[in-house]
């Protein structure tokens, strides 16, 4: 995983925030206040939490794509620095009437085509807008540089172990996940008896879960998400938490495997027990299980192989 330059300037200046979908954003301007940062969050509108308003010190939302609003709005707080967290549904880009949903500003039609002439995948449109604020002297950080705690520790997490073939289809998993990634096709796969269920593309983790559950006839199958080889912590590090554990309920699956020390973890307690309350087993690996030393008894301890 690709480090982010360090966030290094007087914590008394304020901290940019662009927020999306999700608790991950919610969670950053929680850390950063806490530390006596300022946050000015621009939020997009139809994704971002409405609570961020009651969080941060300075509120916008984003009605249109308007890179020159954000470069206004961050230069008149005095931000130097900037950071984005949460999920942007990428599927709107194809919307039939995506102008008219964006409403974007020559600035961004500019910087869109630009960039799309290129690539259209995730990296080339996030680095792409990195460079676009970096050349107005924004500065893009990773939120990990004031909240290092979300990323999760290694270890079977609940009280429910993995079966042998349970690990299997993680070994099996693991090597398609970070394929994929390397790809950037998506973080996560869906397998099930060494058979792939579903892998995530632009409709992200949780619709890729569903999706497997609606293939998959016999519950019980395994979800796999990685950071890619390439992963910028800048942006789109591999996230999980309460809302992952109940779409895996609602699905059928069993095991969430995840990477120790490049996943974020939100509300750890919580999604813990929400996933004992179920039965489900998370686990966080630094690489794919051993499954040469596996026991062919289910139920034995694993710790070999893990």
């Amino acid at each position: 995983m690709r480090p982010a330059p360090p966030l290094s300037e007087p914590a008394d200046r304020p901290l940019g925030l662009i927020a999306c979908a999700g608790r991950l954003p919610v969670v950053c301007a929680q850390k950063a206040r806490q530390q006596g940062r300022a946050v000015v969050c621009i939020a997009a509108a139809g994704m971002a939490d409405p609570a961020l308003r009651h969080i941060c010190t300075e509120f916008h939302w984003l009605r249109r794509s308007s890179l020159g609003f954000i470069l206004r709005t961050f230069r008149r707080a005095g931000v130097r620095h900037w950071t984005m967290a949460g999920k942007f549904h990428k599927h709107l880009l194809f919307h039939p009437w995506r102008w008219l949903y964006f409403l974007p500003d020559w600035r961004f039609v500019r910087f869109y085509f630009f960039r799309r002439r290129a690539a259209n995948n995730d990296d080339a449109l996030l680095l792409g807008l990195i460079a676009e604020l970096r050349a107005a002297g924004l500065e893009c950080v990773s939120p990990l540089d004031w909240c290092p705690e979300l990323l999760v520790r290694e270890g079977v997490l609940t009280r429910r172990r993995p079966t042998a073939g349970e690990l299997k289809d993680v070994a099996y998993g693991w090597h398609l996940a970070r394929e994929m990634g390397r790809l950037d096709v998506g973080q996560s796969v869906m397998v099930r008896e060494r058979a792939v269920l579903a892998v995530e593309a632009i409709e992200g983790t949780d619709k890729a879960i569903e999706r497997a559950g609606e293939l998959c006839g016999r519950r019980g199958f395994v979800v796999v998400k990685l950071a890619k080889p390439q992963q910028d912590r800048r942006f789109d590090v591999p996230t999980v938490g309460p809302q992952t554990v109940q779409t895996m309920v609602r699905a059928g699956a069993r095991v969430l495997a995840i990477e120790a020390g490049q996943t974020i973890l939100l509300d750890e307690e919580d999604t813990i027990r929400l996933a004992d309350h179920h039965g489900l087993t998370i686990l966080a690996l630094r690489q794919p299980p051993d499954v040469e030393s596996l026991p062919s008894e289910v139920g034995a301890d694993f710790d070999a192989a893990l």
